[in-house]
């Protein structure tokens, strides 16, 4: 296979991280050896959405796909870490789906430019606490459009698990050896870890609380039965019983439900993880005028009465006048996401998130 034809499956979607970077090893090639994604736009092309697997579907931005007769691209990442480092690369999309904690971060890797909401008929109508989550507004300037929340928290098979006390210590249970799944995501991973081992704050942990996080994911390792990149893995061993517990973000408990599949959805001790993802406006993105259209549709209500029914809030308010006080209660969502996402942990920027990333690696190599 040619190196374009890497490039073309990679941009396509077509890989997974673990398919790409075996591919690469065979050939020889390295992602920073791979050459500059960036190129003229043409008027047929479509706006480039980088996004996670589960959003890459016509229901998120029907709007959008009914202006121009076809949906945009979107290529996939596993994990914001990945979806970085392809970008400083020089991957080139017009949006990236990355969460609030992650702004400043790319943001000073000149990964974003503003974004114009008056291009956005219904900027108006999302919930104005989420418009400035984690300097998503700074400098008088809009750089993070909300699109998402939710939390990060343990699933787990109510017929198959004996729960004694809701904690994300449940995660390290020998009684489930085997039958534990945990994301691959440090962003999400280390901070379970952080609360656990009482990090003063597990968002800017100490050395010493580094430390104390790498030996407690060494000793949560020969107990897990993986660790999780594409929520679909562990739903699909869920569902058979080849795991039973689970770090997980809403959208599973939807999922698993919706297949008759007994699993609760934990409030730990120590707190859920809360987050609010959106869009991104890439430097130099190759159709801006398309992507603010792509931003608008996806804050349409009817994009987010399919991302509720799919198991997350949105960022609009007149969404909720679309969808059941039932589906709502089944969701565990109220109609404004201000006091829910007080209650936990809310994701923030993880000001050790290169030291954390370099250990978790070594846990995962073994050493």
């Amino acid at each position: 296979m040619s190196k374009q034809e890497y490039l073309d499956r990679l941009c396509g979607g077509k890989l997974s991280r673990r398919q790409f970077h075996q591919l690469l090893a065979g050939t020889g090639l390295s992602l920073v050896a791979m050459p500059m994604l960036g190129r003229q736009a043409r008027a047929d092309e479509q706006a480039i959405l980088f996004t996670w697997s589960g959003y890459d579907v016509p229901e998120a931005h029907p709007a959008y796909d009914a202006k121009y007769g076809a949906p945009p691209d979107m290529p996939l990442f596993s994990d914001e870490e990945e979806a970085f480092q392809k970008l400083r690369a020089g991957f080139q999309v017009d949006l990236a789906h990355p969460c609030s904690g992650r702004i400043n971060r790319w943001r000073s890797a000149n990964l974003l430019q503003p974004i114009d909401t008056s291009k956005l008929s219904n900027w108006g109508d999302v919930f104005d606490g989420l418009k400035v989550v984690n300097d998503a507004n700074a400098d008088g300037k809009q750089w993070f459009v909300p699109w998402d929340w939710g939390n990060t928290s343990v699933i787990y098979r109510a017929d198959l698990v004996d729960v004694k006390e809701e904690s994300w210590s449940i995660l390290w249970d020998e009684r489930y050896a085997g039958k534990i799944a945990m994301g691959n995501d440090i962003t999400d991973t280390s901070i379970i870890a952080g609360l656990l081992i009482g990090a003063a704050d597990p968002y800017n942990m100490t050395d010493e609380e580094i430390e104390k996080v790498r030996l407690l994911l060494q000793k949560q390792k020969p107990l897990l039965r993986f660790y999780w990149s594409d929520s679909t893995e562990f739903e699909q061993a869920m569902a058979s019983g080849e795991v039973v517990v689970a770090s997980a973000w809403n959208s599973s408990v939807a999922t698993l439900r919706g297949q008759g599949v007994d699993v609760k959805y934990m409030t730990p001790k120590e707190g859920r993880l809360n987050w609010c993802c959106g869009l991104i406006l890439q430097t130099n993105a190759p159709h801006p005028d398309k992507a603010h259209d792509l931003m608008d549709a996806m804050l349409d209500p009817k994009a987010g009465e399919w991302l509720i029914n799919y198991g997350y809030g949105h960022s609009n308010r007149k969404t909720f006048d679309l969808v059941s006080e039932e589906l709502l209660a089944e969701r565990g969502f109220p109609k404004d996401p201000t006091e829910f996402l007080k209650d936990g942990l809310f994701s923030k920027e993880n000001k050790r998130l290169d030291a954390l990333q370099q250990m978790f690696e070594g846990v995962k190599a073994g050493i």
